[in-house]
């Protein structure tokens, strides 16, 4: 029997290429736990858990992500059969409530070593891929109107995206919504345009907001209001023929569950970190399939490993009807893998191999690492 030998944690501090303009916070560097369990018979698989802007966005910060690990999770593992993963999943939600990140990073760790030791993809160990690729979009975040067009122009002449999703909620309703407006206008019919409020409007303003993004042609709108706010959710939804995205809403199937009942969205913005993991996502997906909603690949900006993982699962969904936004690695000024993900043809390819089907650059490791003495820059700020 293998067994879990050794559970390593790190933290690594990657700058991004821009400014990444969310409603409550400024991103300008991603920090990403990185998680390495060894196994008894010499195999290892990687993880990683990230947050977006720090605690400004959820409960749970890299410091806690890799305390929890290190304090609760990694002891609670340390010696057991390494490929029972509904065995270790179980014991760590008995053992550890919350801390879904953290969860997550152990998961894809264990998920790639069992896939490495039986010589597939952790896509076969869901059951089997059913895209090589697919659609993705490209987050427009600088919050300057005619930077956003100017990019948004280059990537679909390079034929990297043509879909986008703008960050909005920091300014107002009004300025925001001619804001999308004047970049739906530029980009036309050549181009999908959705927006991200990430929960930072109230009932009122979401109802002028929607009514305004929907006359500019805008497709989606992404969690408007508070997660905690399902009625005015359901009102939205129902209120206004653009779609309504659950994100901040869904933290697992419960929530998944919860939010089906409240008719609180039409599409579920689906996180692996967010879900509490691998095997907690693919359980979200289910239930939004059974309710027939529409699915969309959601990302924590990832490093590559951590969407690589992420591939590898929504590889197996059979319809993907608002695509994915799984671009993390082209945010970042470094990519930490050996092999970059690919992307072309306005779409991201599935990484091949066994595992998550991703290696780690040992030289950009050490690079980032946090606790190599090198000096960082701030995680988030206005």
């Amino acid at each position: 029997m293998t067994k879990i030998d050794q559970i390593e944690t790190m933290i690594l501090d990657i700058p991004t290429i821009r400014g990444h303009v969310l409603s409550m916070a400024t991103m300008r560097t991603q920090t990403a736990v990185l998680v390495i369990v060894r196994f008894s018979d010499g195999s290892d698989g990687i993880g990683e858990g990230t947050t977006i802007g720090g605690l400004s966005y959820g409960p749970e910060s890299p410091e806690g992500i890799k305390s929890a690990i290190d304090t609760y999770i990694a002891p609670a593992l340390v010696g057991r059969d390494a490929d029972n993963l509904n065995g270790a999943i179980q014991l760590i939600d008995k053992l550890v409530k919350g801390n879904r990140i953290a969860k997550t990073a152990v998961e894809i760790a264990l998920w790639d070593g069992l896939g490495k030791r039986l010589g597939v993809s952790v896509a076969h160990l869901f059951g089997g891929a059913v895209h090589d690729k697919l659609p993705v979009a490209w987050t427009l975040a600088s919050g300057n109107s005619e930077t956003d067009i100017a990019e948004a122009q280059q990537m679909i002449d390079i034929r990297r995206h043509n879909i986008f999703k703008l960050k909005i909620g920091k300014r107002s309703v009004r300025d925001d919504v001619a804001h999308v407006a004047r970049i739906k206008q530029a980009v036309g019919d050549a181009a999908s345009v959705r927006v991200d409020v990430n929960t930072a409007w109230s009932l009122q303003e979401a109802r002028w907001g929607l009514k305004g993004l929907q006359d500019a042609g805008c497709e989606l709108v992404e969690q408007p209001v508070p997660a905690r706010y399902r009625r005015a959710m359901a009102e939205l939804t129902s209120g206004y023929e653009i779609a309504v995205m659950a994100d901040e809403a869904l933290n697992g199937p419960e929530d998944a569950l919860a939010v089906t009942k409240a008719r609180a969205a039409d599409v579920f913005a689906v996180k692996v970190a967010q879900s509490g993991g691998l095997k907690r996502a693919s359980e979200v997906v289910a239930i939004a399939e059974a309710a027939g909603l529409g699915l969309y690949g959601g990302t924590m900006l990832e490093t590559g490993l951590g969407t690589a993982a992420a591939l590898q699962l929504f590889a197996t969904v059979e319809t993907l009807d608002w695509g994915t936004e799984f671009f993390g690695p082209l945010l970042l000024t470094e990519d930490i893998l050996a092999e970059p993900i690919t992307y072309h043809d306005f779409c991201v390819q599935i990484p091949k191999g066994v595992g998550i089907g991703a290696a780690l650059d040992p030289d950009k490791i050490a690079f980032f690492r946090r606790d190599t003495g090198r000096t960082i820059t701030a995680v988030a700020g206005e």
